[in-house]
């Protein structure tokens, strides 16, 4: 019998079952050949302890320290340059207030980033403290937890039946028995629910297209911090030597193996174009991931209010690993009546009860 069977194995179930794994004993189940394919996989990366919702922004702040210290530490130095054109002034001066920044000149600017074009660019802001995430390592240092605790993380493991009666009954390859499941199926998630005769929260999955291109104009792009576009109209960051440029969409789709949209990725590089120097000459590479919101944009954490032993960890919305330390731990202690340290306003924003009424 197993205490906590997780379905996903994502940062949002591995984080949890890390945490999980000293209550009782886990084992997480993840359909794909990989863990963290779909979402996790094709994150951003960046730590920005100030973007998102106020309860994204609690669950951030207190993830801060794991992040810096953790296993020696998961953040690298990145930075991030806000930027915007000449009609965009009153949406700048907002994210520069939203996300705690600080303007600067132009020349300061480029200083940073010398390929931006000095005709496009009437605005930037600065914030010195956003840093890159070792996300794979961050990854497989949960399911090392999970493991060194005799859980068990599983892969090729796909989810085709859930049943209840005194203990839940799920099929996978296999039939795995549980006291409680823990819904971590990212965009997935209602289905999940229904699966399991929950009733769905409304999450919905929206696709995030990428591509990765050639250092501009030959530039060693490793020191420089992320450009962001006004209103997060476009972003491009630095990635092993290359420049990860996104149209930083939010398309609602059914649940998939997700990829780019040719159209949309083609707008998203004009957007980006239209602030630098160098000209898009090629695109190595481009791909999607999901970003799963519930309706209300902000994280499902906590044990369903109809069914106690159903636990949802769901609607990271491109959040997941900036969260997760905390996210996973707030859900460990709603689960075994642990007294949270977030502030009980942020914990009721985050629970699953707030989508019920």
């Amino acid at each position: 019998m197993i205490d906590f069977l997780i379905i996903g194995g994502g940062i949002a179930g591995l984080s949890v079952g890390a945490h999980l794994s000293t209550h009782g004993s886990v084992t997480v189940l993840e359909a794909e050949d990989a863990l963290g394919y779909h979402a996790s996989g094709r994150s951003a990366a960046l730590f920005e302890q100030n973007y998102g919702l106020p309860p994204t922004v609690a669950l951030s702040r207190a993830s801060a320290n794991y992040h810096q210290t953790a296993n020696g530490g998961y953040l690298s130095p990145r930075g991030l340059l806000l930027i915007g054109g000449p009609d965009q002034s009153a949406s700048f001066r907002a994210d520069v207030r939203d996300l705690g920044m600080h303007e600067i000149t132009f020349d300061e600017a480029r200083a940073r980033i010398p390929i931006l074009n000095p005709d496009a660019v009437a605005f930037a802001a600065y914030h010195e403290d956003a840093q890159d995430i070792d996300t794979d390592r961050m990854l497989q240092d949960f399911a090392r937890e999970i493991r060194s605790n005799a859980g068990q993380v599983l892969t090729k493991r796909r989810v085709t039946g859930i049943t209840k009666e005194q203990r839940w009954q799920v099929e996978a390859g296999e039939m795995f028995e549980a006291r409680n499941l823990v819904n971590a199926a990212g965009a997935w998630a209602d289905q999940v629910a229904q699966m399991a005769g929950i009733a769905p929260i409304g999450i919905t999955p929206c696709r995030r297209s990428m591509a990765r291109l050639p250092a501009p104009g030959g530039h060693d792009v490793s020191g420089w911090p992320m450009m962001l576009g006004v209103g997060e109209s476009w972003y491009a960051k630095p990635d092993a030597g290359k420049l990860l440029v996104s149209p930083a969409d939010a398309d609602p789709v059914e649940p998939h193996d997700v990829y780019a949209d040719d159209m949309v990725l083609a707008e998203g590089l004009a957007r980006y174009e239209e602030y630098v120097t160098e000209p898009v000459t090629r695109v190595e590479t481009n791909w999607a991931g999901l970003r799963s919101f519930a309706p209300d944009k902000t994280l499902v954490l906590g044990p369903d209010p109809d069914q106690p032993s159903f636990v949802w960890v769901a609607g990271q919305g491109g959040y997941g690993f900036q969260t997760a330390p905390a996210a996973g731990q707030l859900v460990a202690d709603l689960v075994t009546g642990t007294a949270p340290e977030l502030a009980p306003d942020m914990v009721a924003a985050l629970r699953p009860e707030r989508l019920r009424r």
